[in-house]
């Protein structure tokens, strides 16, 4: 079950770690590229959680963010406690995925950046570090490797984190198709908009821990496999 799913960034990428994978969201997600049900995510663990093998959660996050502490920012709910008390109480295995800010909310979280998975285009990379709270053990990947300029995604555009190139004209990646050089840096290949990709996490991020995670249900399956690839 994927809760808080938005357009699917970690739906893909459970899917790719070989899971059948089903989205809630309060909002209607027309891009959504599997099952989806439009509804309250804690509701819907409550009510049907005992139905899936592991829930990923991902609360929102702006209550979390630098964002929270500008002059017109608005309040938004810290959801993390309360999804963490229920996932524990239905018993099954668990993700819980959020911003850095949210570590002081979470429980021993394993950091994720897109240099680990080579991320990015035109010369830059995208970090886009978030953190994942497992209910399962998760061997971190090797660390961040911070070593081109950094390109960013969020409201909704693609966006130069470099004053040296481009911002002191104005304009961020001049030339360039924007809605697919954020596609590309995301490692995004489904329909999104911009504010989709601006919301999302990487794909690759979610298969990375669902491929442990699918170690953790099925062993053997994990065992069968390796046999295979061999």
């Amino acid at each position: 079950m994927d809760t808080f799913c938005k357009a699917g960034g970690a739906a893909v990428g459970y899917a790719a770690a070989g899971f059948e994978v089903v989205g809630v969201d309060i909002e209607p997600q027309p891009n959504y590229p599997f099952t989806f049900y439009q509804g309250d995510a804690l509701e819907f663990i409550r009510d049907r959680g005992h139905e899936f093998d592991a829930i990923h959660a991902s609360p929102p996050c702006q209550g979390y963010s630098a964002m929270k502490d500008m002059p017109d920012a608005r309040e938004h709910p810290k959801l993390i406690g309360e999804v963490r008390d229920l996932l524990k109480e239905l018993g099954r295995p668990y993700v819980i995925e959020n911003v850095v800010g949210a570590r002081a909310h979470m429980i021993d979280p394993v950091l994720l950046c897109g240099t680990m998975f080579g991320l990015g285009d035109a010369g830059f990379e995208l970090q886009r570090h978030r953190l994942f709270e497992t209910s399962f053990p998760v061997l971190p990947p090797s660390g961040c490797k911070h070593e081109l300029p950094v390109i960013g995604v969020y409201g909704g555009h693609v966006r130069c984190r470099s004053t040296k190139f481009w911002r002191n004209g104005g304009r961020d990646f001049p030339g360039y198709d924007k809605k697919q050089l954020a596609m590309t840096v995301m490692g995004v290949t489904h329909r999104m908009t911009m504010n989709e990709l601006s919301e999302a996490i990487p794909p690759q991020y979610a298969e990375y821990v669902g491929r442990q995670l699918l170690a953790t249900l099925n062993p053997a399956l994990i065992t069968e496999r390796s046999s295979d690839d061999q």
